[in-house]
């Protein structure tokens, strides 16, 4: 073998391990710097919608799993005994304003009596008179505003567009007031939550892009930085009963990074995909040049 060539074989072995360093290098830099995670989850605002008045729910009108829009009547409460405190507190209203211009009716013609036909007493208890009448009718108007809102909140309506989900209620059930009945998934709230170990932490910032994929799907969703969280749950320093704190010793060799929650604002989606809150996600930040 001429020199030549066991210079060039030399030559090329040295390129060839040059380009594995740099190769080697560059992914591990990638690996160790890029701000990119695997554990990231979709995520949606959940409404629990939650009766103002308990009844039995006499109609039910979704289905588990139904796109629903803002307004849209879930179910109604049985209205007939509201419907009766509402008549109830209207006819309460019709009486208090009849007593009430009976009095004024009274307190008239005592004003106009001379001080030799009635005393002065008599015209001053027949002024309370009408002023307790008055109030007495105020209230009652009150009462029926009260009542006729009871009435209208029998009617339960979603409070945002978006789908049914994991529903439970049928027609029959007994819904009572301040308890969750129909979960509804905000459509127009969907978010990727990134969990970015803290060391990636100084390569983002709030507006940087970013892409998500989902397991499941071709093609990537694009969006941006959010927010980041500023505060997770420390599980080794908890407060004792003594309201110190509670150290756990630690023992270990290895120091594991702390995963922060980043969220991610989605950009509109592509046609055919469909997100569920808890879909898990690859998540890549491509910091902009500072």
């Amino acid at each position: 073998m001429s020199i030549a060539a066991r210079s060039f074989r030399v030559l090329l072995t040295l390129v060839v391990f040059a380009a594995a360093l740099a190769g080697g290098w560059y992914v591990w830099r990638a690996y160790a710097d890029t701000p990119w995670t695997r554990d990231g989850r979709v995520r949606a605002n959940v409404i629990q919608v939650t009766p103002d008045v308990s009844g039995a729910a006499t109609d039910l009108n979704v289905q588990d799993n139904q796109t629903v829009k803002k307004g849209d009547v879930l179910f109604v409460i049985d209205q007939a005994r509201y419907k009766l405190a509402l008549d109830q507190a209207e006819a309460t209203v019709d009486g208090r304003f009849g007593e009430l211009q009976q009095r004024r009716k009274e307190a008239e013609r005592r004003d106009k009596l001379t001080s030799a036909a009635v005393a002065d007493e008599a015209r001053e208890q027949a002024r309370t008179a009408v002023v307790t009448a008055e109030a007495a009718w105020r209230q009652a108007i009150v009462e029926r505003d009260v009542a006729k809102l009871n009435f209208d909140r029998t009617v339960v309506r979603s409070p945002v567009n978006g789908y049914v989900t994991n529903l439970l209620l049928n027609e029959g059930d007994y819904a009572t007031a301040g308890k969750a009945a129909v979960a509804v998934v905000d459509s127009d709230s969907f978010y990727v939550a990134g969990y970015f170990e803290e060391t990636k932490l100084r390569a983002i910032r709030e507006g940087d892009p970013a892409t998500a994929r989902l397991m499941g799907h071709d093609g990537d969703l694009t969006g941006h930085v959010e927010s980041v969280a500023r505060a997770i749950v420390d599980r080794d320093n908890v407060t004792s009963a003594d309201l110190i704190a509670n150290v756990n010793p630690s023992f270990t060799w290895v120091r594991l990074a702390q995963r922060i929650p980043v969220r991610i604002r989605l950009d509109p989606l592509p046609a055919g995909v469909t997100l569920a809150a808890g879909m898990t996600a690859t998540v890549v930040v491509h910091p902009k040049a500072r």
